[in-house]
Formats: C-alpha cells, sequence, structure tokens
C-alpha cells in the first residue's frame, strides 16, 4: 500500500498534464524527463518481438521523449480520462493521437484510431519534495498507426520528417530491443514481480 494520498497525486497529474501541454507548445518533449525519477523505466510494445525501453532518466529524455519523437511534430496526445489508484499509487491515462494535420476529405484532424494510454507508477521523490514517475508502460494500435501514417503520404500531407521516420528500420534505433534482449520488464518492474496481483491463476 502506497504512502501518498489522493490529493498529492491529483495534484502532481495536474502538474504533468500542464507539463505536457507546454512541451507540446514549445515542440520540446524533452523537458518532461524531469518528472522521471533517476532509474525510472519507459516502455512500450511495436510488435512481440520487437520492444521499446528507455532505463533511466537521461535514456527517457533521450530516446523515449527525443529519438522516438521525432516526425511527429505538430502531432498531440490529448488526455481523454484518467484513472487514479491512490492505493497502489498509480495512474492511468487514456489519449487520442492526432496529427495537427487536416484530411481535406472530412475536415478533421488525421488519428490513429484505437485507444491509446500510458500506465504510470507514482513514488515519492527521494528528497520528499514532491512526487515522480517510477516507471511508464504505453500502448497502442500499431496497425491504425501504420495505416493512418499511409493515409497522410498518400494524401502528400507527410512532413519531412515524417517521411524520414517511416524509412528508418526499427530494430536499428537507439532503445529498441527483441523480446529476450530487453532491459526492463515488458509488465512495470513491480507488477512482474508480483506486486500487485489482484487474481492468481486459476
Amino acid at each position: 500500500m502506497s504512502d501518498l494520498n489522493r490529493a498529492e497525486i491529483e495534484a502532481f497529474w495536474s502538474r504533468w498534464l500542464d507539463l505536457n501541454r507546454k512541451a507540446e507548445a514549445e515542440g520540446d518533449w524533452a523537458q518532461l524527463a524531469e518528472v522521471y525519477a533517476e532509474d525510472a523505466t519507459y516502455g512500450w510494445m511495436y510488435t512481440p518481438d520487437e520492444h521499446f525501453m528507455a532505463v533511466g532518466r537521461e535514456q527517457i529524455r533521450e530516446w523515449a521523449l527525443g529519438t522516438e519523437m521525432a516526425g511527429l511534430e505538430g502531432w498531440h496526445y490529448d488526455y481523454q480520462a484518467t484513472v487514479i489508484d491512490d492505493v497502489n499509487a498509480m495512474v492511468i491515462g487514456f489519449w487520442r493521437q492526432r496529427a495537427g494535420i487536416v484530411d481535406d476529405a472530412t475536415g478533421e484532424e488525421y488519428e490513429i484510431l484505437g485507444i491509446g494510454g500510458s500506465w504510470f507508477g507514482v513514488a515519492r521523490r527521494p528528497d520528499g519534495e514532491g512526487l515522480e514517475f517510477a516507471w511508464q508502460r504505453d500502448w497502442f494500435d500499431l496497425g491504425s498507426t501504420a495505416t493512418t501514417f499511409l493515409d497522410i503520404v498518400k494524401a502528400k500531407k507527410a512532413t519531412a520528417g515524417l517521411l524520414e521516420r517511416m524509412s528508418l528500420d526499427g530494430m536499428a534505433q537507439p532503445g529498441h530491443y527483441r523480446l529476450a534482449d530487453l532491459p526492463s520488464t515488458v509488465w512495470p518492474p513491480p507488477v512482474a514481480a508480483g506486486s500487485f496481483v489482484t487474481q492468481e491463476p486459476s
């Protein structure tokens, strides 16, 4: 059970949302790294045998919020709903991923369909001054992502950055691993260790 109370988690989450808006407006996602623990892990899955994982604040800054965001300038990830578990100090945020590029056929932004989100573990900072993220795991619909990217390309609206991103060899990029080589667990470390099991296997 966490020693954090709901009010301080809610205040931290509100600050996170403000920081997201600032990062989006300035086109600088890397600044968000300051709210992650020095040894935090942040990962997601592309395919069953291609995963992304950043270990530590600096890898999160350079890779998760840096190289992995290349070509996505102008995209935004607006949180639609939030679930806060103050007993276990977890937050789940559900976001929509939109391109900032208008589809002439619909008059609306291109969007990656399917439910996307982030699952966070919240902890008190070692100095006791506020909270930070101990870990984060994301999910999104890869098939829908590929379809939306291709739709943008077909409409001749892809930026040079997006085209370059699409041409990259995924496994050659920083932080991309085969499942067997992951430096952290697919599930967040304390969850993988069984600290939050709510239903034992039958």
